[in-house]
């Protein structure tokens, strides 16, 4: 033990700081492929939402990414000035702000399909391994938000 009674101050003993610095590291990877679609990461993850579902809440989307609206009001905006969605109030509730892919966004789709297969290969892990990481990561992500 520290002689001064603060070891778990230690940087090597947070937890967290691996996971942080591992997230930053990873999103650094992403860079490249993401800057050739001409996305940010956080309007990658936006995309890949909508074209699972083509058309979602904002508050949706806000829960499904974990972003507040003050983050991703932002993110909306942007991809909307690039003609990749569409917003607007939904017609049955106006407090719901409808998020809709446009075929410009859709179209997209298909310049992205690649970046999945390129950042595995770029990451030092075995499928195996992969997997177990994900499966933990998804866990750990269920209970500490709720």
């Amino acid at each position: 033990m520290n002689s001064d009674g603060f070891e778990a101050l230690r940087l090597d003993n947070q937890f967290c700081f691996p996971l942080y610095a591992c997230a930053r590291a990873v999103t650094r990877r992403y860079k490249p492929h993401l800057d050739r679609i001409g996305l940010t990461y956080t309007q990658y993850i936006t995309m890949l939402v909508l074209w699972e579902q083509r058309q979602a809440t904002s508050k949706v989307l806000g829960e499904r990414l974990y972003l507040d609206s003050g983050t991703l009001t932002p993110v909306l905006k942007k991809l909307e000035e690039k003609g990749l969605v569409r917003r607007a109030r939904d017609a049955h509730d106006e407090r719901n702000l409808m998020v809709t892919l446009t075929k410009r966004g859709e179209a997209l789709r298909s310049t992205a399909a690649d970046i999945p297969d390129r950042m595995a290969d770029c990451l030092p892990l075995a499928p195996d391994e992969a997997a177990a990481l994900y499966a933990l990561l998804r866990k750990m992500l269920r209970t500490v938000e709720h």
